[in-house]
């Protein structure tokens, strides 16, 4: 299983930059996959998470309204599109995947390397 999260960078508060995440090595549709941050200083926190056994995606407080995470099956794609960014959204952002899910990080065992998102001006 491997995952390769791109798109982060320096965007502008109230930007809108879409993250990918490539996944290869396992069918998107028999895993729970997940985005999860980390800002400094701070524990990496579950953004958007996806959960194969009830199809639902769940979204932290701080983003619901804001991001919405997407999949394309056939290209084994996922996607975290990112609205309204404000300071806060600060943090390097990856992508995981689990056969089980899990609001914990600890619980995820298949990570892509991070890609970091700085809102500034």
């Amino acid at each position: 299983v491997q995952l390769q999260a791109s798109g982060g960078g320096l965007v502008q508060p109230g930007g809108s930059p879409r993250l990918s995440c490539a996944a290869s090595g396992f069918t998107l549709d028999d895993y729970a996959i997940g985005w999860f941050r980390q800002a400094p200083g701070k524990e990496r926190e579950g953004i958007a998470l996806f959960a194969s056994s009830d199809g639902n995606t769940y979204y932290a407080d701080s983003v619901k309204g804001r991001f919405t995470m997407s999949r394309d099956n056939a290209k084994n794609m996922v996607y975290l599109q990112m609205n309204s960014l404000k300071a806060e959204d600060t943090a390097v952002y990856y992508c995981t995947a689990d056969q089980s899910f899990s609001p914990w990080a600890d619980d995820w065992d298949y990570w892509g390397m991070g890609t970091q998102v700085t809102v500034s001006s």
